[in-house]
């Protein structure tokens, strides 16, 4: 190739793009704005920007929060931040070279054995976006694997879900269809949902605990109802420790989110997405399954086994068109649970079930105030109900610092005025009494 000086190189660049110059570049930006001249103050040293980014955060407000509903607040060990931080995971993306991502495999085989055993499927991927994009891929694999086109959800999950959910489905032709709640627990409206599956029906979705945070006490019954098609199991990890495995009660997929599993809040992500499911679904299962080989010396190895992604295989047969993953959040989850360990794990949900009925019991006890709202088993997260304006009372409480749930009536109407509290490990037993003390102020 010969050499092309710079100004020529150009001008070549130019004509084979067809404008005279870069300025035609920006020609769509108005002139006013590509003219203006910007009112910009002196440089600073990096000492005096930090000393005044600093002095900027210590204005900030610490907000007393008890938001859930899917992202939770739960405590991240140090040893999590230790092991996602070195270098050779920090920056590794996908291992498309194992013979130089040994180490990275081997995580997310490990990560992949630790959520099928948790879940008691035979198999999980090396991780989704979240829990929304990993329901609509279970959706679809229902739909491949049933040939059928409806797909059925409970009414009370969160709208996230449900937007993401139809997304996914409209193009697919997969119908989707509600089943309410019971007014009294909170829980999967039974005879709403025999009526509801028939013979075209693909796939059943329930959670258990729910959106509400009850658990689904019929979790037998709904699985005899739903016999005859695939039963969905959506749920948060941090309540196996303490309940029966979705593998247990004949769940055919399970999904979820992981960002309870050591990983921050991160004003909502990036997120974890969970999946598994039984051994003779694994080929419709859609992104990465690592696995163990061997290899030209007959050592242990790991390796990508299957990759139902577009980016691996014709587009037309791709079981998933989600071409990245979670793999750092899912090192995180794995660390975190093998710092955690299975005793662990119990002592956090016992903790969170302690503490939700405690916080729930104190509020029941303020004149004007129903917690929680079902009369039911709850998990972390209950429902408060009131006689006054919930509007008002959230936003006084704002001023004082705390932030005590989520507002349902946009959502739930039928709740009335309400919102969702949730509790995590994190919270003392002064910051909730703190809550319940703002909460009597509140409605003075």
């Amino acid at each position: 190739m010969n050499y092309i000086p710079n100004l020529e190189f150009k001008k070549e660049i130019l004509k084979e793009i067809g404008i005279k110059s870069i300025d035609e570049l920006f020609s769509d930006i108005p002139e006013s704005v590509r003219t203006a001249r910007l009112n910009l103050p002196d440089g600073k040293t990096e000492m005096e920007v930090k000393k005044e980014i600093t002095g900027t955060l210590k204005k900030n407000k610490r907000t007393l929060s008890f938001l859930g509903g899917g992202i939770y607040d739960s405590y991240i060990p140090s040893g999590v931040k230790a092991i996602i931080q070195r270098s050779e995971f920090y920056t590794s993306y996908t291992p498309y070279q194992p013979e130089v991502s040994q180490g990275m495999l081997q995580a997310m085989f490990e990560y992949q054995s630790m959520i099928a055993e948790l879940t008691g499927m035979d198999a999980a991927n090396a991780s989704l976006y979240d829990w929304a994009t990993s329901l609509a891929e279970a959706a679809l694999m229902c739909m491949r694997i049933t040939r059928k086109n409806e797909f059925v959800i409970p009414k009370n999950i969160h709208w996230e879900k449900k937007s993401v959910l139809r997304n996914y489905a409209k193009c697919a032709k997969l119908k989707i269809k509600e089943i309410g709640y019971d007014e009294k627990t909170g829980e999967i409206n039974l005879d709403e949902l025999k009526s509801t599956v028939n013979d075209n029906t693909a796939g059943v979705y329930v959670e258990n605990p729910n959106f509400f945070g009850v658990f689904e006490e019929n979790i037998a019954e709904i699985k005899n109802i739903v016999r005859k098609t695939l039963l969905v199991a959506g749920v948060n990890p941090l309540t196996l420790g303490i309940i029966k495995s979705p593998g247990e009660y004949g769940a055919d997929v399970v999904v979820g989110e992981g960002q309870s599993l050591g990983s921050p809040m991160n004003f909502g992500g990036p997120l974890l997405g969970l999946f598994a499911c039984k051994k003779e679904y694994v080929r419709q299962m859609p992104g990465r399954l690592i696995g163990m080989t061997k290899d030209s010396d007959g050592r242990m190895a790991f390796c990508m086994t299957l990759q139902t992604r577009e980016q691996h295989i014709r587009r037309e047969k791709a079981a998933s068109n989600i071409c990245t993953n979670e793999s750092l959040c899912a090192l995180s989850a794995v660390t975190y649970l093998s710092l955690l360990g299975s005793d662990g794990l119990e002592k956090i949900g016992k903790e969170l079930v302690s503490k939700a009925k405690f916080l729930a019991d104190e509020i029941n006890q303020i004149p004007g105030f129903k917690a929680p709202l079902f009369n039911s088993c709850h998990f972390n997260e209950f429902i408060i109900k009131t006689e006054k304006d919930i509007n008002r009372i959230h936003k006084r409480l704002l001023e004082s610092g705390i932030d005590a749930g989520i507002i349902l009536s946009q959502h739930f109407p039928e709740l009335g005025d309400s919102m969702l509290c949730t509790v995590s490990e994190t919270h003392s037993k002064e910051d909730m009494l703190r809550l319940i003390n703002a909460l009597k102020e509140a409605v003075e």
